[in-house]
C-alpha cells in the first residue's frame, strides 16, 4: 500500500504525493478544563499514568494510548473535542470505571455504559473538562 501526503497546488486544489516515511503514532493535546489538577486526578482513575508534569502540560499513558495534558480551558474547544481509544476487554474496563462513581465525584463528568452504535460497541465518558472520549473495543489480533 502507497503512503500518500496532501500537498496544495498554486491553485488550492489538493494533490496527493507518495511519502518516504510513515506515521506510527498520534499524541492528541487535550485540554483540562478549568481544574488541571482534577483533570488529572480524573483520568488517573481512567487508568492513565502521568509519565511526566511540566510547565502546564503533562504526557498520560494507559497501555498503547498516550495523550498529553494541556492546562488550557477552552470550553468552545473542549465540547467539541472528541477522542477515541481502545481497550483490550470493553465490558472488564466498563466494570472497572463504572463502579468508582466518577460522575458524582468529578463535577461535569458523564458516564455512558457500553451502547452498540451503527459503528461499533462504545462506552462515553465526558471528562470534566467537557472533552468526549469513545473507548471502543479493541479488534482481535491475528494469531
Amino acid at each position: 500500500m502507497t503512503r500518500v501526503a496532501v500537498v496544495w497546488t498554486k491553485i488550492n486544489r489538493v494533490k496527493w504525493a507518495p511519502m518516504k516515511t510513515t506515521a506510527t503514532t498520534l499524541y492528541p493535546f487535550v485540554p483540562s478544563g478549568p481544574h488541571f489538577d482534577v483533570a488529572l486526578e480524573f483520568f488517573a482513575e481512567l487508568g492513565f499514568e502521568k509519565l511526566w508534569q511540566h510547565d502546564g502540560l503533562a504526557g498520560l499513558r494507559f497501555g498503547g494510548a498516550f495523550f498529553m495534558l494541556q492546562q488550557i480551558d477552552v470550553p468552545e474547544w473542549q465540547k467539541n473535542q472528541m477522542i477515541t481509544f481502545e481497550v483490550t476487554d470493553l465490558d472488564a474496563y466498563w466494570e472497572e470505571i463504572g463502579s468508582l462513581n466518577l460522575a458524582g465525584r468529578f463535577e461535569g463528568a458523564k458516564l455512558r455504559p457500553p451502547t452498540q452504535f451503527a459503528w461499533g460497541r462504545e462506552i462515553h465518558i465526558i471528562d470534566p473538562g467537557g472533552v468526549c472520549w469513545h473507548v471502543r473495543q479493541a479488534a482481535a489480533s491475528a494469531s
